[in-house]
């Protein structure tokens, strides 16, 4: 069983935690090339590098992955300014989707070398992290082929509403990026872009299905308590957050 180190950063801006997690993925990558430039035969699984897993919110803002559109953001630059949205075109995978108060965004950099170097697993697993945990409040979650993230009703045509949307970096197998799960998130934000470039279907919370407010700690202790089990780690808190010093 895998060892990962929890932080949550609670609300913070989204270049600032982007930062955090490309100094964390660069340390390992840096623990990988050191092997090899001295030609280390150690396993790649037995390489001392550190795996994370970091839990926030957003201060709003619109990210639009490195492959995405930018027809998709339905805003002008000014139009972002003037409602205080923040727009950040990342080098995750996947197209337009916002972030924002009341969203549970979890960044995991984990080794994949120490679990399974196949990205499909991985985001496979991520989803079935939020389908456990939407089901703790009879929500089922599902997937749709072709579309990474958790949704609800995927084929019921008209019904599809998107709960969670996924989109991660892989760089020497050390991921970054993550999940964005929508709980008492303002999903008015959603109707200025063309969430995750999938036009005609719906966005959706867990506070929207259930029409009552949700304790965010309460679904971030599920979340963590799912992703243990998914990923068969154990969590430990920082003991020191880097990002405060």
């Amino acid at each position: 069983m895998q060892s990962v180190i929890f932080e949550d950063l609670g609300r913070i801006e989204y270049g600032e935690a982007w930062n955090y997690q490309e100094q964390l993925l660069q340390e390992n990558v840096a623990v990988k090339s050191k092997a090899r430039t001295e030609n280390d035969n150690t396993p790649p699984e037995l390489l001392p590098t550190t795996n994370y897993f970091l839990m926030c919110e957003h201060l709003p803002v619109y990210t639009l992955g490195k492959s995405g559109d930018m027809h998709h953001v339905l805003l002008s630059e000014a139009q972002l300014k003037q409602k205080g949205i923040a727009f950040y075109h990342t080098n995750r995978g996947g197209d337009i989707t916002f972030h924002g108060p009341e969203q549970v965004v979890g960044y995991p950099i984990l080794d994949l070398e120490k679990f399974t170097t196949d990205i499909g697993v991985y985001l496979r697993n991520l989803e079935e992290v939020i389908i456990r945990t939407i089901a703790e409040y009879g929500l089922v979650g599902e997937r749709s082929k072709g579309e990474t993230g958790v949704w609800l009703d995927p084929q019921v045509k008209g019904r599809e509403r998107k709960i969670c949307a996924i989109g991660v970096r892989c760089s020497r197998w050390i991921t970054m990026h993550g999940f964005a799960l929508n709980v008492n998130t303002n999903l008015d934000y959603f109707n200025h872009i063309i969430p995750c470039g999938i036009a005609n279907k719906q966005v959706t919370s867990i506070k929207k299905e259930l029409d009552r407010d949700i304790d965010m700690e309460e679904v971030k202790s599920k979340i963590k308590y799912h992703f243990e089990r998914v990923y068969n780690v154990a969590l430990v808190p920082a003991s020191i957050t880097r990002l405060a010093q």
